[in-house]
């Protein structure tokens, strides 16, 4: 059991390395504030969470069984993802807003995840390949728990990271580049899940 979980953690460990939509909203929110990251990062768990738990579960296997509601939740999370990005994008050349209310913040971190109908299909296939033979739902749980847990943790090491350079990212110039190129991250990624039929 402890050898599956320690391998378990490493590979949960490198998959949250890898940057995707919540690198890029974590990054731009930083910009507005720690709050904004904080609350983005808790609605993107809220979802990871909710994936892991219906993988262990046994629910996402409905996805992958369907088309049609696999290609619907696609379609769903590219088109947000886009949205997300033109909206970064615009308000590159805006003047720096109030810190937005950390409930939109949760809300975007939270439709990002749910949307995205890969990482269910991810969890899946991710987590059972590191399940003892004999693991009960009990089992499955704990580890689809330990997922969303080792994901949090990089993401607050993350939010830290950036808010110890916020002065710097909240340069104007930097700020409009940020901007930019998170809003041009979010518009490839929902594109790529547009084009990406499975």
């Amino acid at each position: 059991m402890w050898s599956h979980l320690t391998a378990f953690v490493a590979a949960s460990f490198l998959i949250a390395l890898s940057p995707g939509p919540g690198t890029a909203m974590v990054l731009r929110q930083s910009v507005r504030g720690r709050g904004s990251a904080l609350a983005t990062v808790a609605g993107m768990e809220v979802g990871v969470a909710c994936w892991a738990v219906a993988a262990a579960l046994g629910l996402s296997v409905l996805l992958t069984a369907s088309e049609v509601a696999y290609h619907a939740l696609r379609i769903a999370g590219a088109l947000f993802l886009v949205y997300l990005g033109v909206k970064a994008f615009l308000s590159a050349s805006r003047p720096p807003s109030v810190e937005p209310p950390t409930s939109a913040a949760f809300r975007s971190g939270l439709v990002v995840n749910l949307a995205n109908p890969k990482l269910g299909v991810f969890a899946v296939s991710f987590l059972p390949q590191f399940l003892p033979v004999d693991a009960g739902k009990g089992v499955l749980v704990v580890f689809a728990l330990v997922w969303v847990a080792v994901d949090t943790a990089w993401y607050l090491v993350l939010v830290t990271l950036l808010d110890r350079i916020r002065g710097v990212l909240s340069r104007s110039g930097v700020r409009r580049a940020l901007e930019r190129v998170s809003g041009g991250v979010l518009v490839a990624l929902g594109l790529r899940l547009v084009l990406d039929a499975r």
